[in-house]
């Protein structure tokens, strides 16, 4: 089985920059389909960038242009690169990883952008 750990979450200035980590332990990390979600107040659970099976990437309209998704197998890593930050960015946001049928989370990391 798969466990995420994500870091790099915290306050910035709207127009800032943030990189979001998400650290896999276990064997099965090479298969899993990862993506990052977030969850604002409020609302439901949203996908912001993710790999598709194919493993091309893809991305939320909101993010477009703003954020990179970017994943290194020999780390066990995907990061979240976010630019061009803005307020209605500020949700917690969550690792995924799907292997097999099955979704695996993170425990989250929170992400606030002033205005």
């Amino acid at each position: 089985q798969v466990q995420l750990v994500e870091s790099g979450g915290g306050l910035v200035q709207a127009g800032g920059s943030l990189r979001l980590s998400c650290v896999a332990s276990g064997r099965m990390f090479s298969i899993a389909v990862m993506g990052w979600y977030r969850q604002a107040p409020g609302k439901q659970r949203e996908l912001v960038a993710g790999f598709t099976s194919r493993g091309s990437t893809t991305y939320a309209d909101s993010a477009k242009g703003r954020f990179t998704i970017s994943r290194d197998n020999a780390k066990k890593m995907v990061t979240l690169q976010m630019n061009s930050l803005k307020p209605e960015d500020t949700a917690v946001y969550y690792c995924n990883a799907q292997i097999l049928g099955n979704d695996v989370w993170g425990q989250g990391t929170q992400v606030t952008v002033s205005s």
